[in-house]
């Protein structure tokens, strides 16, 4: 199959821990080294952040990324990027109808939904749409914190209930796009994956000389995520003042 995975912020070659580099990058570059892998070509279409990036570049075996310019070729915060997506969806339809239209189109996050509904308006091409984050979610929890564009609600809701399928990470998030009005029989649940030759017991054991050496008696906790506020570090902190015996291990 010839697979497009359209991911217009989080670039598989983005340096992570960043603002807005993280899980994302991660999921996109192992989906598309994984579908290489099983025989798949894949293209993973992001946005242009250089005016000297090569336009496409080869990531593994039957995988390339291709740089898609929509707005200046400069790193913008993605919750600045909503603007350019109709520029995106058109650049995509372009790319699809002089290298050859995929066979399915992966959209991961919302703004790279709406380039893809944008291209097909030109191209026919199934659509499949992952979200990675809900704004309706996000809104609930932030609350004036919250930094997304206006429009991201009703354009979820427009692609959840658009989409010719959504996969959901868990079933909390199926439930909330069930609760968008997404058909139930067009989510599918798929967990994200672990690499288990890198995340094992006996992995590295050099790297724990970087840790502290652990107390007799007490337990360890260990939080993991980008430092930024949303990831929740500070709950971690203040949630071990309850918890004795624990020491809290922080990894960012």
């Amino acid at each position: 199959m010839r697979i497009a995975l359209v991911s217009e912020h989080a670039s598989p070659l983005a340096a992570l821990g960043g603002e807005d580099a993280g899980g994302q990058n991660v999921y996109v570059a192992e989906l598309a080294t994984g579908l290489g892998a099983r025989g798949h070509d894949v293209t993973v279409y992001t946005r242009r952040e250089s005016a000297s990036a090569h336009e496409t570049i080869r990531l593994a075996e039957r995988v390339q990324l291709v740089h898609v310019t929509a707005g200046p070729p400069a790193p913008l915060p993605k919750d600045e990027l909503a603007p350019y997506m109709d520029e995106f969806g058109r650049a995509l339809a372009r790319h699809w109808l002089a290298d050859g239209v995929p066979d399915v189109a992966h959209a991961h996050f919302w703004m790279s939904g709406l380039a893809v509904q944008r291209a097909r308006q030109t191209v026919d091409v199934p659509f499949l749409q992952t979200f990675h984050a809900l704004g309706v979610v996000k809104r609930r929890h932030q609350g004036s914190a919250d930094t997304s564009p206006p429009g991201r609600l009703a354009d979820e809701v427009a692609l959840a209930t658009g989409a010719d399928a959504v996969t959901a990470s868990c079933r909390d998030e199926r439930r909330e796009l069930v609760d968008l009005g997404s058909d139930p029989d067009r989510i599918h649940v798929i967990p994200c994956g672990v690499d288990l030759e890198l995340f094992r017991p006996d992995a590295h054991r050099t790297r724990a000389e970087h840790l502290p050496p652990r107390r007799d008696g007490y337990r360890r906790i260990v939080s993991l995520g980008r430092m930024v506020p949303r990831k929740g570090i500070d709950h971690a902190i203040r949630t071990l003042s309850s918890i004795p015996d624990a020491d809290l291990v922080v990894a960012g």
